[in-house]
């Protein structure tokens, strides 16, 4: 068993076509298909019914092929920690980073970051939590940025910052001319909410108790995008919840809530266990530095379930 079958076995599964997944690989077909018949004889076990077309894996070689996956996805960690050593911070860093935080945190830190660390080719994909967990097992990325706590034992977190939530009300409103919010005088507020998947609306109905879409009562209306929900406040419409990052200081709109403030935990997420320690110290201290925000002194982490 080789690497280099890891690799064919792994691309056949991700393409499901053997002149494709050869051609990705750059081989030939009849290369990539021999090396993979070597690899089920030496298992002993047939990984893809090359009956269906196009071909999948068997209920045998599905396990492998995670297997494989992990194993690739350790080897390039080794390679690049190797690296890192000896030519300094370089090669590839895939991250993924959810919608709601990525227009408003990708501008602080990501010129910077590239200026200063030419030699890394970073790839950001803005994916769902769902998604970026599932890529970072996958081996498909290699950092998360992201609402936290996730599964410790799969796991590992690096803290970044806590950004408040913050209340974001018309003018009419008749909560517009309080200085400071509590969660009670939210209750059985009507609020425009995000669209199911997003992380931050699972976060927002935990807090608000029983919010519901908008101020109309003929209206149901979920966002994927914080900006909508802030426009439509903004045109006059009821309220929302918005994340710090989302607004400027001086945004008449925006209201604080009364300590204990409600907060998510945003951080690094990397699969257990992670080689390249050194450039994930450098990417956290990147963020922070751009970001400047610890969060308030008395802050309550609002759960994502």
């Amino acid at each position: 068993m080789t690497l280099q079958q890891l690799h064919y076995l792994v691309a056949l599964d991700g393409l499901r076509h053997f002149g494709k997944a050869a051609e990705a690989c750059g081989v030939s077909q009849p290369t990539l298909t021999v090396q993979l018949r070597k690899l089920e004889e030496e298992l002993e076990v047939e990984l893809f019914d090359r009956r269906e077309q196009p071909v999948v894996p068997t209920a045998a070689g599905k396990p492998v092929i995670e297997q494989a996956r992990a194993v690739l996805r350790e080897a390039g960690q080794l390679q690049a920690m190797v690296d890192d050593l000896h030519t300094g911070l370089g090669g590839s860093l895939r991250i993924g980073i959810i919608p709601t935080l990525a227009p408003y945190l990708i501008p602080l830190f990501l010129p910077g970051f590239a200026e200063r660390h030419p030699a890394i080719q970073l790839t950001i994909d803005e994916r769902r939590t769902s998604r970026i967990l599932k890529g970072l097992k996958r081996g498909d990325l290699d950092v998360g940025i992201l609402v936290t706590p996730v599964d410790p034992g799969q796991f590992e977190e690096v803290s970044l910052f806590q950004e408040r939530f913050l209340a974001y009300l018309h003018p009419g409103h008749p909560l517009w001319e309080r200085k400071l919010l509590s969660r009670a005088d939210l209750r059985d507020r009507p609020l425009w909410v995000l669209s199911e998947g997003h992380c931050f609306r699972e976060q927002t109905l935990s807090f608000c108790d029983r919010p519901s879409a908008g101020g109309h009562p003929n209206v149901l209306y979920e966002s994927g995008s914080i900006e909508t929900l802030k426009h439509l406040v903004r045109k006059g419409s009821g309220m929302t919840l918005v994340p710090e990052l989302s607004v400027a200081p001086d945004d008449p709109h925006v209201r604080r809530f009364k300590a204990p403030e409600p907060v998510r935990q945003v951080s690094l997420v990397v699969r257990r266990p992670y080689a390249r320690r050194r450039l994930l110290e450098v990417l956290a201290k990147s963020i922070r530095g751009a970001v400047r925000y610890t969060g308030p002194r008395r802050a309550e982490v609002i759960p994502l379930e």
